[in-house]
């Protein structure tokens, strides 16, 4: 897959903490405002907790309701406006669900997607462009992006191409769940797990 790098300074570090939404209520239908439950809006008082020490200038994030939601308190707390980007957003789901058998099958072949939805490179690709756009426009700061855990997932295959299916079930379950990434001229130097609230994914 081809994704155009972004020319930065190679002494100018961008560190990115992805936060992965809390719980979300899975028997809401519409994605696009699928909420968090009662459980995930108490869990989303971790991304505040981890964050509130750290110097953030900029949040970024999916326009779903779930990542919104989740971070909202840490950036109301910075004074930050959320910056939404419709590429940051989920994969769409097509007519075959989240089964087990259907994550092995998408993770196995990347180009594959069944009607009305989309591949794991579709995702890549275009949170891959958003994610370049975002550390062009931030070089040398701390960058905060909501997102969700297939597109997250695709990000970090992206610069290990060893990340499949089982690093993506290891965390399906982490919800929310913080991942930091550092950035030196576009290239990613170092990556750390920092927290995350074990709640059970029910297929949405």
């Amino acid at each position: 897959m081809s994704v155009t790098m972004t020319n930065m300074s190679a002494d100018q570090m961008t560190r990115v903490y992805f936060v992965r939404h809390a719980q979300p209520e899975h028997d809401w239908e519409e994605d696009r405002t699928r909420p968090l439950t009662e459980e995930g809006k108490k869990d989303s008082a971790i991304v505040l907790e981890f964050l509130k020490d750290k110097k953030i200038d900029a949040f970024y994030c999916s326009p779903y309701k779930r990542s919104m939601d989740t971070i909202a308190e840490a950036a109301d707390f910075f004074t930050k406006e959320i910056i939404t980007d419709e590429r940051l957003r989920e994969r769409e789901s097509g007519s075959d669900g989240n089964s087990h058998g259907m994550f092995q099958k998408r993770w196995a072949d990347h180009d594959y997607h069944e009607e009305g939805g989309e591949s794991i490179a579709m995702v890549q690709r275009r949170n891959m462009e958003a994610l370049n756009e975002i550390l062009s426009d931030n070089a040398d700061k701390d960058i905060v992006v909501g997102t969700h855990g297939t597109a997250l997932s695709t990000i970090l295959n992206f610069y290990d191409n060893n990340f499949g299916c089982e690093d993506f079930l290891r965390i399906i379950d982490w919800m929310p769940y913080i991942i930091e990434l550092n950035f030196e001229g576009g290239k990613l130097v170092s990556k750390q797990e920092h927290c995350h609230v074990e709640k059970e994914f029910k297929g949405k």
